[in-house]
């Protein structure tokens, strides 16, 4: 696959991954909304590994430098 995310956009998925998770250990979010934000993390975290975003890919929005 053709890799899609990068460096800045790899830093911000990363952060705010950081951000949900410790708002959830600290229980400032809570329930339902902490659930989906914990999923959207995961999300976050794992495009970044991969560097490939589908909905990037989709959109055709490749935020990564030209080669």
């Amino acid at each position: 696959m053709k890799r899609n995310v990068g460096t800045i956009d790899k830093a911000i998925r990363i952060l705010v991954a950081v951000v949900v998770v410790v708002l959830y250990f600290t229980h400032v979010i809570t329930g339902v909304l902490a659930v989906v934000l914990l999923a959207l993390a995961a999300i976050f975290v794992v495009t970044s590994l991969l560097s490939l975003c589908p909905i990037w890919l989709a959109l055709g929005v490749s935020t990564r430098k030209k080669e």
